[in-house]
């Protein structure tokens, strides 16, 4: 078949299935964010409904639309049937602009309107940085190695995308059990179900059904009402003043919007093991201006290329599920239904499909790396386990402090440091772990990867890298900082050297040759 004459059609059965899976997916990150917002930094509705809500629709809209063309793009210049890549939320991402950027400007100031402001600002900058990326991107990705980029993604797949909404499930048994079970019938066993309805949609019915019965969901219109998406300029230029007021919070900032670039670079290489392939500058462009249009109409949270592009693919979509979603969450946002379906759908019913999605992409990845490289996707995941630890033994000292708990020491207090090592409890290592822990898994997972391989000098290079970023607090740090030395960085340092060297005083013929190498497997579009 001639390249660039191929047939792509938008739409696919499959789509209707992978719908319902991308939009649960945006609709739990926009319930979750939106329910801080309102009730943790006690942001009016008209503000979290009527600003953040619109401003992110129309993040998602900008978004869905380039990538729709670049499916199209592939699609004629390879020739077959592809995949659009799924656009939204960032959730990692999301996370830290809550309560590393919005969180410490109401708890300073308490006051919700100026914390807005700021994160607005903060997501404009932000996209600035992450559109940046597309300068380093396409190396980045030509001299990483796979398992590399694949593994830390399935270290956020397993933590943050499959276990926390699993403990969601088993939190509330009766609406999880009953969404959980369609779940693994239609999506993991891929059984048809009754009248081809998409398990996705089934699992929501019948989880908000149970929920319904037993009084844990309602049918309340209060907050719908018409939202257009406005331009909020004044606002923006505030929040940007007050960041370079206080450049502590660029701390933050860029350290995060360097990781959802990379993000974004290992999303596209999934995409790519699962047989799609799509120009990393572009999309890492796409996601920066994404994340700048909907700061500007009020949102503050970035946009990227979403994890799970394999688990679409399973199901047979083309681009018909991004342009449903592309289409119904703005309808919902500007219409005001979100707040309808936030109190409609309890969380239980829609967690079992990211516990679909977390696992998909991890089977995914074992099937796109070479066997011996899972050694190295398994170090690329252990990081995101120290991340949750440390998220969740902040969440215990809070809810101790807000119980009324008296005598509490803060975490990082050198006591109590000592007294959960002796409890078996590494803190310091885990929260060094922790800090840049996308980076940190993606360079790890690359050096064990390129030793594997017998490339010396390029892991060398990874953990030469990891010095540099380690002295300047891009990882293994909470800020920025001007160069210093710590145990971790000189660690970095010694490792580089021998891995520079050793080549040099070794036999050649114990390194494998380049030539000699299996090359990475290419998954089938089927998987």
């Amino acid at each position: 078949m001639r390249v660039g004459s191929y047939d792509y059609k938008l739409f696919s059965r499959g789509d209707f299935s992978a719908f319902w899976a991308l939009f649960t997916d945006n609709l739990v990150n926009l319930m979750v964010l939106a329910g801080i917002c309102q009730f943790v930094f006690q942001m009016p509705a008209e503000i979290v409904y009527g600003r953040i809500v619109p401003g992110a629709a129309i993040a998602v809209l900008a978004g869905v639309a380039i990538y729709v063309l670049l499916a199209k793009r592939a699609a004629a210049e390879q020739g077959h049937d592809v995949t659009a890549l799924p656009y939204g939320i960032s959730t990692p991402v999301m996370f830290v602009y809550l309560f590393g950027v919005i969180g410490p400007i109401y708890w300073s100031t308490n006051d919700p309107v100026l914390a807005w402001q700021v994160g607005i600002g903060a997501g404009f900058i932000g996209g600035i940085v992450a559109g940046l990326g597309a300068i380093v991107g396409p190396w980045l990705k030509r001299v990483t190695p796979r398992a590399g980029m694949l593994g830390t993604l399935c270290g956020i797949a397993l933590v943050f995308i499959g276990t926390v909404p699993l403990a969601t499930v088993f939190e509330n048994p009766f609406i999880g059990f009953a969404s959980m079970i369609i779940i693994l019938w239609g999506l993991v066993g891929r059984f048809r179900l009754p009248f081809n309805i998409p398990a996705g949609l089934l699992a929501l019915i019948i989880g908000t059904v149970v929920a319904l019965l037993i009084g844990q969901s309602k049918f309340s219109f209060e907050g719908v009402g018409f939202y257009p998406p406005l331009p909020y300029f004044g606002d923006l230029v505030a929040g940007i003043q007050h960041l370079f007021e206080n450049p502590q919070l660029f701390l933050v900032l860029v350290p995060v919007q360097i990781y959802n670039f990379i993000e974004t670079m290992n999303n596209v290489e999934s995409a790519e093991a699962a047989g799609d392939h799509y120009p990393v500058a572009t999309c890492q462009i796409t996601d920066g201006a994404g994340t700048m249009i909907g700061a500007l109409f009020g949102s503050p949270f970035p946009t990227t290329a979403y994890i799970g592009h394999p688990a679409y693919k399973r199901m047979g979509a083309h681009s018909g599920y991004v342009i449903g979603v592309g289409i119904v969450i703005p309808l919902a946002a500007f219409f005001g239904f979100l707040a309808f379906l936030t109190n409609l759908i309890p969380v239980a019913a829609a967690a079992p499909v990211l516990v679909f999605v977390a696992l998909s992409l991890i089977t995914n990845t074992a099937h796109a790396v070479r066997t011996e490289h899972m050694a190295a996707v398994t170090i690329a995941m252990m990081p995101h386990v120290s991340s949750f630890l440390v998220i969740k033994w902040g969440s215990l000292m809070g809810a101790l402090n807000a119980t009324g708990a008296e005598g509490v020491l803060p975490l990082g207090n050198p006591e109590l440091t000592a007294a959960l090592l002796q409890q078996g409890a590494h803190y310091d290592g885990h929260l060094a772990l922790s800090q840049g822990a996308i980076l940190t898994g993606l360079i790890w997972g690359a050096i064990v990867a390129c030793v594997i391989d017998g490339k010396f000098r390029n892991a060398g290079g990874f953990a030469f890298a990891a010095f540099v970023m380690s002295s300047i607090g891009i990882i293994h740090s909470a800020n920025l900082h001007w160069p210093e030395f710590s145990a971790v960085s000189l660690g970095y340092m010694i490792a580089a050297a021998f891995l520079l060297i050793y080549p040099i005083f070794h036999r050649e013929d114990a390194i494998v040759p380049e030539a000699e190498q299996t090359p990475e497997p290419q998954a089938s579009p089927a998987e």
